[in-house]
């Protein structure tokens, strides 16, 4: 890959942490939940839910802003 630069390597490497952290998640509803027989529960995130849940979203503050550096650099 020519010219590849050291924001390439950090959006690349971000967005394939996103895709992990993202299939990570457990989801709360049920497949039931997507033929209307679900009940909706609302639950707080603790432990290692909620860790994951906030790498995911510093990940993709990362990923949107050397996207944005790299526009504003090229």
């Amino acid at each position: 890959m020519p010219n590849m630069t050291f924001l390439n390597y950090i959006t690349i490497g971000s967005a394939m942490l996103m895709i992990v952290l993202i299939l990570v998640q457990t989801r709360g509803a049920t497949l039931g939940a997507g033929f209307g027989g679900g009940a909706d529960i609302n639950t707080v995130r603790r432990g290692s839910d909620k860790t994951i849940f906030q790498l995911t979203i510093f990940t993709a503050i990362i990923f949107s802003l050397s996207i944005l550096l790299t526009i504003i650099v090229t």
